[in-house]
């Protein structure tokens, strides 16, 4: 569950740095309709290869559900994606406000811990 965790905050950093360089290169070349704009984010790797690993990563967390209580499952998953997104968005370069992130981790991880109790 952590590894899965870890693997959609990874991914939901990466994936919009791809989305970021999608739209810089669709403002220099609009892309003509919907579906053209759409094609050009599935083809532009820096998103689609962490859109696919996040994918791959739900269906295991799917998987993972059957074996595992609902209760302690969603919450240590999701728990985990919300601090490995925020440590990737800074890894990343990204603006990432320090102390509420920090103050946001930490009252997930207890409000998970008193779950599990």
């Amino acid at each position: 569950m952590i590894a899965v965790g870890l693997v959609w905050g990874a991914t939901n950093a990466l994936m919009r740095r791809g989305a970021l360089i999608c739209d810089r290169r669709s403002k220099e070349s609009p892309p003509e309709g919907t579906i053209a704009g759409w094609l050009s984010l599935v083809l532009t790797w820096q998103y689609s290869a962490p859109f696919a690993a996040n994918l791959a990563a739900s269906a295991a967390f799917f998987a993972m559900l059957g074996g595992s209580p609902i209760s302690v499952a969603v919450p240590v998953t999701n728990a985990a994606a919300f601090a490995s997104t925020a440590v990737c968005a800074a890894a990343l370069g990204e603006g990432t406000r320090l102390w509420p992130a920090v103050l946001g981790t930490a009252l997930i991880v207890s409000g998970v811990w008193i779950c599990v109790l």
